[in-house]
């Protein structure tokens, strides 16, 4: 999820030394042996192919802008980067009441925001309780910056009252009702009814803290300007071209061992956007690991069985199925996808197996079943029938939607983003398919990633490539995406998740049961069901499912990879290059 151009600028700052230097050999020997085996120092240097879009806390809505974050804020909880279960962050412990509905965290003592400009001298003061209640009162206004309300949002007490407050300028001066402040270190949440899944949303960006102070003095520059209380402190950006992260010297957390975290000096991200050239940088050692090969050269690094090949033996392989989902969407408010018959067409004309084995080398599982890839536990998403290639279908459906053989369709434009050449390589598949299945001739359009998520959110492109990556390892993730309540009221309106705008009374209905449903066995049921009844209605078009490869250099340890790519550097550290 990204986008820009690559220039010979990008080539000079990989040269780019002022924090560290990128040299492996030279980092490596600047690390100093702390308890545990373990080594302190060093600049982790990773790469994006795409650029970032904000990464103000509210406003984080994709993956770049995700794993940037995650090193500079935190809330009361985290995900556990092996098994991505709950743990503490800011909140050190918590009692939950028997309905699920009464929250009480109690909160570490002596945490300190980062130093910044926002505060008197200069010196990060300490985070209370208070900072919480501001953060999540924020996070129930009605605001273009605000992308994360559908967390709290009919869930916390007093959220809707005063997210209407704000729609009309006239905000609740007791702010959300539903999240107390008991005192300094003592927060108390109370939700209208039983949401099982809550540590969840507690554990994503937009629930993240951040200061007052720096809300008032930057406002919408929070986009670039961050003051939070995570492991990593933002120092530099350079946009499109680098990024540069340092360690908080203030940071509240230890390992077992007493030492202190992270172990790192910093991380220094790059945004090369072809696949080629970064693996080109990865192998000249100029990059720590590489997060997805790139197509075209996938036989020549790892065998169908995922065993590294020849020179690349040398480097760390990791690989796992993906909690994330390929697709392509519709827009249901349109004139041309309002069809049924339409998009059940457009899904049989797609051979996804072929996509998954010639085009992706193998990288991925076909989207055959339901929207909700396979891992998530207790959830058998073979139970869920999706559409297998069928070209005789394809062609029944078309011409029940009023269009046989093609004719009489109008020309249509798929819009995407680049994504390293991914993108482009599985559309060209896609659109040569519709024509031959269909008839129909398929332009595409290939723009900058914020761009491409401008004219999704707001109803300004009928059909479009998208990708969703787990925020949480639970179905109603996934599809919370065709939740209705999630639609504005107006075509003007941005609709972040819902973004298809598609509603159906029977899918709303089951997946607010399984929402209040405690017993998991039953939940897990109807979140399949759900599934069913929105892969009968084809509201979009599951493409693949992500099995993704990871290559880290040697020296780089205590970097698991997990379902969700949930990446925190935290605990990463280097060891030195062999004989030092």
């Amino acid at each position: 999820m990204r986008k820009l151009v690559l220039g010979t600028l990008v080539m000079a700052l990989l040269g780019f030394a002022s924090c560290g230097g990128d040299n492996a050999k030279n980092e490596a020997e600047k690390l100093t042996a702390i308890e545990d085996g373990k080594y302190a120092g060093g600049v982790l240097r990773m790469n994006e192919v795409e650029n970032f879009r904000s990464l103000y806390p509210l406003n984080v809505t994709e993956v770049t802008s995700h794993r940037i974050t995650n090193q500079i804020y935190e809330g009361l909880v985290g995900f556990d980067q092996n098994d991505l279960t709950i743990v503490p962050r800011l909140a050190e412990s918590w009692e939950v009441d028997s309905t699920y509905t009464t929250f009480i965290f109690h909160l570490r003592k002596g945490v300190k925001f980062h130093n910044s400009e926002v505060f008197e001298g200069g010196v990060g003061r300490e985070v209370t309780a208070n900072d919480f209640k501001y953060t999540f009162t924020k996070l129930c206004e009605a605001d273009a910056d605000n992308q994360g309300s559908w967390v709290f949002l009919g869930r916390v007490k007093g959220c809707e009252e005063y997210y209407a407050s704000t729609q009309t300028g006239e905000p609740l001066p007791e702010g959300v009702t539903g999240v107390t402040v008991v005192d300094d270190y003592t927060l108390k949440i109370e939700l209208n009814k039983t949401f099982t899944g809550f540590f969840n949303m507690l554990a994503l960006p937009f629930t993240s803290v951040f200061p007052r102070e720096a809300v008032d003095k930057y406002g919408k520059e929070m986009r670039v300007k961050t003051v939070g209380t995570g492991p990593f402190i933002l120092k530099d950006i350079n946009e499109g071209n680098y990024l540069i992260l340092d360690k908080n010297p203030d940071y509240w957390g230890k390992d077992a061992a007493g030492n202190q975290l992270p172990y790192l000096d910093g991380i220094k991200v790059t945004f090369i956007k072809d696949r080629k050239t970064e693996l080109l940088e990865f192998k000249n050692g100029k990059i720590d690991f590489l997060f997805r090969l790139p197509l075209e050269m996938t036989s020549d690094i790892v065998t169908v069985d995922d065993k590294l090949i020849g020179e690349y033996q040398q480097y760390q392989l990791q690989v796992m199925p993906s909690l994330a989902l390929q697709y392509y969407g519709f827009q249901h408010k349109g004139d041309l996808f309002n069809n049924k018959d339409l998009r059940i067409a457009f899904n049989y004309a797609i051979d996804k197996q072929s996509i998954v084995d010639y085009t992706l080398k193998g990288s991925g599982l076909a989207a055959v079943h339901g929207v909700v890839p396979p891992g998530i536990p207790n959830y058998d998403n073979k139970v869920v029938k999706g559409y297998q290639y069928d070209p005789a279908k394809a062609r029944e459906y078309m011409t029940k939607a009023g269009y046989p053989g093609g004719e009489g369709f109008p020309k249509i434009t798929l819009q995407i983003n680049s994504g390293g050449g991914h993108n482009e390589q599985v559309a060209e598949a896609i659109q040569k398919m519709l024509k031959e299945n269909l008839g129909i001739d398929v332009e595409l359009n290939i723009i900058p990633f914020a761009q491409h998520l401008e004219l999704i959110e707001t109803g300004k492109t009928q059909f479009w490539r998208a990708g969703w990556v787990a925020d949480y390892p639970d179905a109603e993730n996934f599809l919370n995406l065709f939740y209705s309540k999630h639609i504005p009221p107006t075509m003007e309106e941005r609709s972040y998740l819902n973004s298809f705008r598609y509603t159906s009374v029977e899918f709303d209905k089951v997946f607010e049961e399984a929402l209040v449903t405690v017993d998991a066995d039953q939940r897990e049921l109807l979140y399949l069901k759900a599934d069913q009844i929105m892969m009968d209605d084809a509201a979009i078009i599951p493409i693949y499912y992500y099995k993704d490869h990871r290559l880290l250099q040697a020296r780089v340890k205590n970097f698991p990879q997990n379902s969700m790519e949930y990446r925190n550097f935290r605990d990463v550290y280097f060891v030195p290059a062999a004989g030092k």
